[in-house]
């Protein structure tokens, strides 16, 4: 960890002054603010070293070798579409901006990808037809479908190797070639994937019977057409903690009335709310379960989720219940894609 001030300058400081921050800041850059904290550019070794080799010395002040035109992000952006900025611009440091545009920390790649691989394998859903997304999915499969440019199942796998999750297997059916031949083996995403071929639809737990594998480590098991950001190593932390046999997500599900609702009793009124809301708690669609949970799904049948947990608890078996915070959006409506792509 850094701490922030370390490697804030000022416009008027020297060279000198710009290499001290970035020995002491170890973030491999400094950031040029103004007094109120706005920032104004960025300065790594990189920039220092070409002003040198141009004529400027260390008394020189770091606005001539300054970068003006820095990638930054918000405070609420999630760590899978930093970690793309971050590929895209071949960059190790991103600033992070308020609305006012200052500095109110910085994201490290070091720090987003971790200094070790998690050993936990990530066992992706993805071989659903999508019924409710035609006309669309007559021609993709669902989580190919594609947000802000990129298919949804790619932002997925992203978010989870931000977190460490190198090992991937995809579950395929509807239209695998299309997903097979997008992500290959997963090395230009920098992890590994293999699929499980879904003979035929085996549900959305029947593909754990096809997983062969040996690991002492929880596994992840998420639906292909989710949008989210929840935070892996609060859920893992959680499950580990607790020493759960299984972990299931849930999330928020806020229901507003647009009526007053009246309860009465014999026609009496006992009270009125005006336009209530109604709080449920609803399947996530992401899960943690141990190795020996596995053995509990039939082999080659159609098997859900659902009822792997209702088998799970029939055996006594500790089951734990996460509650996903920030952004999630299960894309099976229309009305869900058109909210993922901004347009309501």
């Amino acid at each position: 960890m850094i701490r922030l001030m370390d490697i804030l300058i000022k416009p008027n400081s020297t060279l000198r002054e710009a290499m001290v921050a970035l020995n002491k800041g170890t973030a491999e850059i400094a950031l040029v603010v103004d007094e109120k904290g706005k920032l104004l550019a960025t300065v790594t070794d990189g920039d220092i070293r070409r002003g040198l080799l141009n004529g400027l010395t260390l008394d020189d002040k770091v606005e001539k070798c300054m970068h003006k035109n820095f990638i930054y992000v918000k405070r609420d952006t999630g760590r899978a579409e930093v970690l793309d900025l971050m590929k895209a611009h071949t960059i190790k440091q991103i600033p992070i901006l308020d609305e006012e545009g200052r500095v109110k920390g910085l994201h490290l790649l070091r720090e987003i990808i971790g200094s070790y691989d998690k050993p936990n394998i990530a066992l992706i859903m993805a071989g659903g037809k999508g019924e409710r997304l035609k006309p669309i999915t007559e021609e993709i499969p669902k989580p190919m479908v594609r947000v802000a440019g990129r298919p949804i199942l790619e932002r997925l796998i992203l978010h989870l190797i931000s977190y460490g999750i190198k090992s991937f297997y995809i579950a395929v059916n509807y239209k695998s070639e299309i997903i097979e031949n997008h992500f290959l083996d997963g090395r230009d995403l920098g992890c590994k994937i293999d699929y499980l071929k879904e003979e035929k639809p085996l549900g959305t737990a029947g593909a754990l019977g096809l997983l062969n594998i040996k690991t002492k480590d929880p596994i992840f098991v998420l639906n292909g057409d989710l949008l989210t950001q929840f935070n892996l190593d609060e859920m893992l932390n959680f499950h580990k903690e607790k020493k759960f046999d299984a972990t299931i997500g849930v999330y928020d599900y806020v229901y507003k009335v647009p009526y007053g609702v009246v309860e009465e009793k014999k026609g009496k009124l006992i009270s009125i709310k005006e336009k209530p809301s109604f709080v449920w708690f609803v399947n996530a669609g992401i899960y943690i379960i141990e190795p020996e949970i596995i053995k509990l799904v039939p082999k080659n049948e159609n098997f859900t989720m659902p009822e792997l947990f209702e088998k799970a608890l029939s055996l006594k078996k500790k089951i734990g219940v996460f509650h996903i915070e920030g952004d999630w959006i299960d894309v099976g409506f229309h009305k869900d894609l058109r909210k993922a792509r901004g347009e309501i």
